[in-house]
């Protein structure tokens, strides 16, 4: 199993980053016995706010309506055309991209002496193909991604050689800083739709009726419980030859109806977004708790944004903020851990849980082994307070086409056959993992409501060691041999062979809980393995 020591790994590669990299790139790779299969035709856990984005595309198209994946990056200039004198401000919220300019470089005598440097014998026709590289780089006929590869043909070197070329003799690269562009990531789902729309209007019969449901970006000074940079936005269009602001109502309740409100308020803005026509643009709220929470907007576009685009014919939108729905359905009052749970929430683990991350260290593999991990319990139990010294067999017959023989057994006198903890089974109990009696100690409150109301692992120390026994009898086979467990006091669970993942044991430990598997067990095994 492959455990990478990051510190030591990122201390060589300060020194010698291609080195390094070549070194542990040997560490991954390898295919290795897993305790869990890595395909599972199980459920997996969906993300809330996907299952949510799924909804909403449904809730779409039942009514009719037809998808669309709209740009992401617009132009600086449609967001003008959009909002007219309000676009300052609106742009304002809006992130611009910058790019890294393609340097222009030349292959003078100091590049020269930097790649023999490098132990890179050059000659002129190494130095003209890798100035036709990097001529085409400029030029953008060769991609970023593939610069390294192209400069590795040209020079005939390594992929590492190569780059350590970008790194130690091609300092223009390490001069390069971002410049600035007129690319705007879209604020509003509404500046993509004067594009679409502008698009399609001639090549669709009235009423056009379109939806996506898809991410927004907005320049936020800060995230906090109620604001991210990134969120996403179910918005849909309808153009037709006439159109009503009630329309926008009963639009937006007929979509958010599919989710389970049925109270609604619609308030007209008493400031109306310049896209917008005056006095049409509608918050609309849902009943939540007992309060009004706002969660959708909706009005008619502005004729003179229409007309920036050559659209003819009145637009209803409709916008639906998806992470506000799944915050009020979801019941969360962070958005952050709404979309970001690995980041905010709290660490959780249920009990239930916790008890799927108990299991055998060691298992037989085979039915033969398995039915003879629980033919030793099953005379450990039998046989448990017999006086010692004393052997009983627990099984003699034929597995896995050998003779096998098994037997329990305690040879010390003035005992019996196992100890008072062997039958201890495992139990979880508020984030606790404790080992204990399956009866008895009634006077321990903690005892008796960990098997109550705490989470049985199905596992006991007893079968738990039978199954290693069973297990390494397995492994005897084809050429025969002998096993021998004695477990006398118990102080971790692998001294039982039960395993406990690390990532219960990490959680256990952050809260503060117990892992105490331990008394005594005094269980002894042989089996017999022959031809």
């Amino acid at each position: 199993m492959v455990r990478l020591r990051f510190t030591e790994i990122l201390e060589k590669a300060e020194q010698n980053f291609e080195e390094t990299w070549l070194e542990t790139g040997k560490l991954v790779g390898k295919r290795f016995a897993r305790r869990k299969p890595l395909i599972a035709y199980v459920k997996g856990k969906p993300h809330p706010l996907m299952e949510i984005l799924q909804k909403f595309r449904e809730a779409y198209l039942r009514l009719g309506f037809e998808e669309i994946l709209n740009p992401v990056i617009v132009e600086e200039e449609d967001v003008k055309k959009q909002y007219g004198p309000e676009a300052l401000a609106i742009l304002d919220r809006c992130y611009y991209l910058a790019v890294l300019p393609r340097p222009d470089i030349g292959i003078g005598k100091d590049k020269l002496k930097l790649l023999q440097a490098l132990g890179i014998e050059i000659d002129e026709s190494k130095v003209r193909k890798l100035q036709e590289v990097l001529h085409a780089y400029k030029k953008g006929e060769v991609g970023s991604d593939d610069l390294v590869e192209r400069i590795a043909e040209a020079l005939a070197v390594s992929d590492v050689i190569a780059t350590r070329i970008l790194s130690e003799a091609l300092p223009e690269f390490k001069e390069l800083r971002p410049e600035p562009t007129l690319l705007t990531l879209r604020s509003h789902m509404t500046t993509s739709w004067f594009l679409t729309l502008s698009a399609l209007q001639h090549k669709k019969t009235l009423p056009i009726k379109l939806f996506s449901v898809g991410v927004r970006f907005r320049r936020e000074q800060r995230e906090d419980e109620t604001h991210l940079r990134t969120h996403h936005a179910a918005s849909c269009v309808v153009m037709d030859e006439e159109l009503d602001v009630e329309e926008g109502i009963e639009l937006a309740e007929a979509v958010l109806r599919q989710f389970g409100f049925k109270e609604f308020k619609h308030v007209r803005k008493k400031v109306t977004a310049k896209y917008y026509a005056p006095e049409t643009e509608h918050e609309t709220y849902v009943k939540y708790r007992g309060e009004w929470v706002e969660v959708a907007n909706f009005g008619l576009y502005s004729p003179i944004a229409l007309a920036h685009y050559k659209l003819e014919y009145p637009v209803l939108n409709l916008g639906i903020g998806v992470e506000r729905v799944a915050m009020i359905l979801y019941g969360y009052d962070d958005v952050r851990k709404l979309v970001y749970p690995q980041f905010y929430e709290e660490w959780s683990l249920s009990d239930e849980e916790l008890a799927s991350m108990i299991r055998l260290e060691e298992e037989p593999s085979t039915r033969e082994g398995k039915l003879l991990a629980i033919s030793i319990t099953d005379t450990l139990q039998k046989y448990r307070d017999a006086s010692s010294p004393c052997e009983f067999q627990a099984f003699k017959g034929e597995a896995w086409g050998m003779k096998v023989e098994a037997k329990v057994y305690e040879y010390d006198p003035g005992v019996k056959l196992t100890g008072p903890a062997a039958f201890n089974k495992v139990y979880v109990y508020k984030g606790n993992i404790l080992g204990l009696p399956p009866t008895g100690m009634d006077e321990k409150p903690e005892v008796m409501d960990a098997r109550k109301e705490g989470v049985d692992s199905g596992l006991s120390y007893a079968y738990a060691i039978a199954a290693k026994a069973a297990a390494e009898a397995e492994k005897k086979t084809p050429t025969g041999g002998e096993v021998n467990i004695r477990v006398k006091i118990a102080r971790t669970p692998s001294d039982v062979n039960i395993y406990i993942e690390e990532t219960a044991r990490r959680y256990v430990q952050s809260k503060g809980g117990r892992i105490d598997i331990r008394g005594p067990v005094f269980i002894g095994v042989k089996i017999n393995v022959q031809p």
